[in-house]
């Protein structure tokens, strides 16, 4: 059977079957489990995706997507982030769009806490979103911010997804995690410069609001209390990894017991709160494990079809260089972000890219940090970006999705000129992970 009908009749049926509201999970099966059939050999086809679901969700490797799941949902289940929100609100003052600037930070100190970036959006739209609209904020200034700095969780560890993308592109997980740091916190700093630069030039999107008169040690001592303590988490994971005395399941672990124990220090954690944490942890992780089930069969129906290298081949008969190998890979990217949740990304492109990319000799983490960075463009990317729907269910109902899509396009500009300077300057994701063990 020739290779293009294969491997356009995969992607073609996992696409029907998407559009037609199968979930992602058990749409792959399904397809795997046609294509193990026809192209693997009948029942040896399908004793072969059994013997690979059991290794691929075996893997000890994939132990840190619910470590890190569980972390994040300790700190949203028992408060902690929210009375850091107000800690962090106290002490940032007499800045241009200071309720903006409030939302950023806390948006990128939680999604170095949380890893998630449904959970991170919800908290900071339900959170701060009200009370910058009441104070007269423009609403393209309270929600852009909100939506672009809770992605960042997809970038930044704790980031499942992160442990996700390097398990099934064979990239190390560790120098994946921590390779994504640089480039969230650019991110970061590149949304702080356009809103107080915003504010600056038209003051009326993000009126200078009345700060309450507190002490100095009023204005501190919240942030003293529920902020710097979580910063012991983030040096826990991240410099863990750092100075390679952990493996990044040994770094999850430690994260989720820091978590714990932060949680129950603020007298903040019950059994019922533990158990509402756990619930939730248990469905994100077994959706995650049910696509992973499928993944290496996936690839190797693909690989075993011809079509891997098949398509290998044809790019190559075109004499194409790494960079514009590159750049198409991210242009199909940002394509299917547009269309398709990230983890769906993932499960299409890995067994075609992956493989491409080490024939082209393109560095693997620079790879990785662009899969990270273009699904968390994704995210935020009409028409079907998810945080978009995130922020339709937490705003007012007079804001319509044509005002959240334009809150969102200046901080998908800024997403994309980061995603350029990865492409060009390939050491912001680099450099940090080769820190690592020295």
């Amino acid at each position: 059977m020739d290779w293009g009908l294969i491997l356009t009749v995969m992607l073609g049926g996992l696409a029907v079957l998407l559009l037609i509201g199968l979930p992602v999970a058990f749409a792959f099966i399904v397809v795997t489990t046609v294509g193990a059939y026809f192209v693997l050999g009948g029942e040896r086809g399908i004793l072969q995706l059994a013997r690979n679901a059991t290794q691929s969700v075996a893997n000890f490797q994939l132990a840190p997507i619910p470590l890190f799941i569980l972390m994040g949902e300790i700190l949203f289940q028992t408060g902690v982030a929210h009375r850091a929100i107000d800690a962090i609100e106290r002490v940032v003052t007499r800045i241009p769009g200071r309720m903006s600037v409030v939302t950023i930070f806390g948006g990128t100190i939680f999604a170095a806490l949380s890893g998630s970036t449904i959970a991170n959006t919800a908290m900071l739209g339900s959170t701060l979103l009200p009370g910058m609209l009441k104070k007269g904020y423009h609403p393209s200034m309270a929600m852009g911010p909100i939506m672009a700095s809770g992605a960042i969780a997809m970038l930044i560890p704790p980031s499942a997804l992160a442990v996700l993308v390097g398990s099934l592109a064979g990239i190390s997980i560790a120098g994946l995690l921590v390779a994504g740091v640089i480039p969230a916190l650019l991110l970061a700093f590149l949304f702080v410069a356009y809103v107080v630069g915003r504010s600056m030039l038209d003051p009326s999107v993000a009126p200078p609001d009345t700060l309450e008169q507190m002490t100095l040690k009023e204005r501190w001592t919240p942030f003293v209390i529920y902020v710097l303590p979580l910063s012991a988490l983030f040096a826990v994971v991240i410099g863990s990894l750092l100075l390679g005395f952990a493996t990044p399941t040994e770094s999850a672990a430690l994260g989720s017991l820091t978590a714990v124990l932060i949680g129950a220090a603020y007298r903040s954690l019950s059994w019922a709160k533990l158990g509402a944490a756990l619930m939730e942890t248990l469905k994100l992780s077994v959706m995650i494990l049910f696509i992973i089930a499928a993944s290496q069969t996936f690839a190797q129906v693909l690989s075993f079809s011809g079509a891997t290298n098949g398509l290998i081949n044809m790019i190559n008969s075109f004499e194409p260089t790494p960079l514009i190998v590159l750049l198409g890979i991210i242009a199909i990217l940002l394509f299917l972000g547009c269309f398709i949740d990230q983890v769906s990304m993932l499960m299409v492109t890995v067994p075609v890219f992956v493989p491409l990319a080490k024939a082209m000799e393109i560095n693997e983490l620079v790879l990785g940090v662009v899969y990270l960075l273009t699904m968390e463009i994704g995210l935020l990317t009409p028409p079907f970006g998810l945080l978009l729907f995130v922020m339709r269910g937490v705003a007012p109902p007079e804001i319509r999705m044509r005002d959240i899509y334009a809150a969102v396009s200046p901080f998908l500009l800024i997403k994309l000129f980061v995603l350029g300077l990865i492409v060009v300057l390939p050491e912001l994701g680099t450099w940090l992970p080769g820190l690592m063990g020295r």
